[in-house]
């Protein structure tokens, strides 16, 4: 194996000479003890080397061992249940190996070699295939199907194929290519994670990914395939609320990177997915979910593996024609990890100590998103959609990290501490928040909710932002000094905060809320207001509307079962009836 030797080491940047036939971007093993590493500089015959590992105790003189393979992960049958570190080490099969902690260079392959999985071919021998084709599929678990695809690059026709029980190293089918070659086509396809995976064509993101939580699917939604930052001070319920998203969101296949988030939270992640119930068929989450753990512990330098690995992961399912979320947790650690790497490399800084290049990093991440028609003969639409979560320090918005990803991001969901210690969660701030989607999206809410959906979404919208305005006279002469309109606006609106958006994530029932549960407590909320408006005209006095008993209900909506819906709209029925029994 060719060698360099090491000149210097600071922290997680190891720099080697003798390194003449080294590549950007290559994996390397550093000292005898095998760490893993990445180039990521090369002057002349020196490289410059980022560690992913803890480098304590290595000086120079010691070797650096090339492998002339960039960093890639597997990607096979066997992904789905698993739990990853950063460069896609499964840490079950670690334990096993190491113990509790996590020896230091320690190599396990990221798939199984032994296991054997039943394969089944969707093609046979003399069909024409191409690059992307499904060739055959195995049951990974019983809520994924496994596609098995001719990898890019190989079109021909299928010379052997054979169904049966195999490893992921075994060969399933021959392929004779256009130029007359053999090509052997196993389970396992390995893919270099700075390389995003191919496709046809982009889509435009017409579709929602429904979510569950009202304030974003009402207010601010995200697309499928499309992209969303979650940026919050500490405490604002960041993690629930991607935890939220990943049991309820509308994907398939759900890829969650704990990216330099503190050990404690990544536990709970691990310890809950399992026992999760996936609220479609009641199996556990976990049978379509890979986690990637990479928690503040961990060494610095692996965060930027653990979000490459993430996403390489999730684009493959999506190739497969499944839709797939992906949930980042969180990306400024991973911008910690380049400020530091970038200060080893005396490199000129940026703003607050961040590498020129943050933006783009950041940048080529998100853009992996989208709605795609993936590689093959058969047009399969697959979907890929990437939240991160952001932590800026004290929530400031103005940080580096949460403006490079705002100027990539479609949809922006600020997380505010003070909505959090009013004990309003999601503590999103609905005056802050933005979707760029709801254009592309109003006609598919047309389609399936009805014309007024949208009519009732700017009203609900515009209650608060005129909430907010008579917030300032409310402070300064009271509430009793507006008028009965503005009075009945501040009901209103009031309503939509507590009875529509405060959502409870731990309440059997109010955790999801289906798009047409929405409808319906959301024109029950309206109905008040436009009621109310009526009943004014007619000269009733406001403290009567605001005081109809009848409005304890509006508040009990949410905890009413989606199997149950008609009882919302009897509540409107006594809503109307009441207001309209109200006399001056």
């Amino acid at each position: 194996m060719r060698e360099g030797r090491i000149i210097k080491v600071s922290g997680p940047l190891v720099v080697a000479e003798g390194m003449e036939e080294a590549r950007m971007f290559d994996v390397v093993r550093v000292s005898e003890k095998r760490l893993i590493g990445e180039i990521i500089e090369i002057r002349g015959d020196r490289a410059w080397i980022q560690v992913y590992e803890e480098t304590s105790g290595i000086g120079p003189g010691e070797p650096v061992f090339l492998t002339g393979e960039p960093l890639s992960v597997e990607l096979g049958p066997g992904l789905i249940e698993s739990i990853f570190d950063g460069v896609q080490r499964p840490l079950d099969k670690v334990r096993e190996i190491a113990g509790d902690f996590i020896t230091r260079g320690i190599e396990v392959p990221g798939l199984d070699r032994e296991k054997r999985w039943g394969f089944k071919p969707t093609v046979k021998r003399g069909d024409r295939v191409v690059e992307g084709d499904i060739i055959g599929e195995v049951q990974e678990t019983t809520l994924i199907t496994h596609r098995i695809m001719i990898p890019p690059g190989v079109n021909g026709v299928i010379d052997k194929i054979e169904e049966g029980e195999f490893t992921v190293e075994d060969v399933v089918a021959v392929v004779k290519t256009d130029s007359g070659e053999f090509k052997e086509i196993r389970m396992m396809q390995r893919w270099p994670v700075r390389q995003p995976r191919p496709y046809k064509r982009k889509l435009s993101p017409t579709i929602p990914l429904t979510t569950g939580q009202r304030i974003t699917d009402t207010l601010f939604p995200v697309a499928k395939g499309g992209t969303a930052a979650i940026p919050g001070p500490f405490g604002s319920g960041k993690t629930v609320f991607l935890h939220q998203l990943a049991k309820w969101a509308d994907a398939q296949v759900v890829i969650y990177v704990g990216c330099g988030e503190r050990g404690n939270e990544m536990t709970d992640v691990l310890m809950e997915f399992p026992e999760l119930e996936d609220p479609r068929t009641g199996e556990p989450l976990m049978k379509r979910t890979v986690l990637i753990a990479n928690t503040s512990n961990m060494p610095v330098a692996a965060r930027e593996a653990s979000v490459y690995t993430g996403i390489t992961i999730a684009e493959y399912f999506r190739d497969m024609g499944y839709s797939v979320a992906l949930m980042a947790d969180s990306t400024s650690r991973w911008a910690e990890a380049m400020r530091e790497i970038s200060g080893r490399l005396e490199e000129m800084p940026g703003e607050e100590g961040y590498p020129a290049y943050l933006g783009t990093r950041i940048a080529e991440f998100y853009e992996r998103a989208g709605r795609v028609i993936c590689l093959g003969s058969d047009d399969r639409e697959g979907a890929l959609s990437v939240i991160g979560a952001v932590s800026p320090p004290g929530g400031d918005l103005s940080d580096p990290v949460v403006q490079a990803t705002l100027r990539v991001v479609k949809v922006f969901w600020s997380l505010d501490a003070e909505l959090a210690y009013q004990r309003h969660f999601p503590a999103i701030n609905w005056l802050r928040s933005y979707s760029l989607y709801l254009d592309n999206l109003d006609d598919y809410y047309k389609e399936r909710l009805g014309e007024e959906w949208i009519e009732m979404r700017n009203l609900a919208m515009w209650l608060l932002e005129r909430e907010a305005e008579l917030m300032e006279i409310v402070r300064l002469v009271g509430l009793e000094s507006l008028s009965p309109e503005n009075r009945l606006i501040m009901e209103a609106a009031r309503s939509v905060r507590e009875d529509y958006l405060h959502q409870n994530a731990f309440h059997e029932i109010d955790t999801y809320t289906s798009l047409e549960k929405q409808f319906k407590m959301l024109d029950l909320v309206l109905t008040y207001y436009k009621k109310g408006q009526e009943c004014l005209k007619k000269g009733v006095p406001i403290d009567k509307i605001v005081n109809l008993e009848i409005r304890e209900d509006i508040a009990k909506a949410k905890f009413i079962p989606e199997d149950q819906l008609e009882r919302i709209d009897e509540m409107k029925r006594r809503l109307i009836e009441a207001m309209d029994a109200l006399s001056p």
